[in-house]
């Protein structure tokens, strides 16, 4: 409080630069609702639904009696979670400072796609050549089909985070 000439008290206030959690005017969501909308997001989803569908397929089986299939599962796990992370990341629009974002992003996803994809190949090549007979067969053929449909989408995020990139968004 400030004194007045006239002896009566000044109450004297400040803004801050954080956000009010009484007035509903200056509140921001805690997502980000432009990149929910976009096509990238969507991918992201589709990543997150198919890839966790790829590796659970595959987990509920008798995987292990094949060695081919540790690699899959490795990478199916290994990109789920990191693409998880990074769904989380997205949604709650918290972007790490001092780090190129787009260059990141796109590396992440160009090595999704070229993973997904041999993963994907090799599944394919273990379930069409000596898997037929195995009781675990369809989940595994199932699975092929999925991890194709991931690795399109990563291929698909590749190119709109090369469109960012190109663009120089930050």
């Amino acid at each position: 409080m400030a004194e007045n000439p006239n002896s009566r008290p000044v109450i004297t206030t400040a803004s801050s630069s954080y956000l009010e959690c009484g007035n509903s005017s200056t509140r921001t969501p805690w997502y980000d609702k432009e990149s929910m909308l976009s096509v990238p997001y969507y991918l992201i989803l589709v990543e997150v639904i198919l890839g966790l569908l790829v590796w659970a397929l595959i987990a509920t089986t008798e995987y292990f009696h094949f060695s081919p299939f540790g690699w899959v599962m490795f990478v199916t796990v290994f990109y789920w979670l990191l693409t998880l992370f990074l769904f989380i990341i997205n949604l709650a629009n918290g972007k790490i400072r001092h780090m190129p974002w787009t260059t990141v992003v796109l590396i992440f996803n160009c090595s999704a796609a070229i993973l997904y994809t041999s993963a994907a190949i090799v599944e394919a090549a273990l379930v069409s050549r000596g898997a037929k007979g195995h009781h675990d067969f369809n989940c595994w053929a199932a699975s092929t089909f999925f991890a194709f449909l991931v690795s399109l989408s990563y291929a698909g995020s590749a190119f709109f985070s090369y469109k960012s990139w190109h663009r120089g968004d930050e």
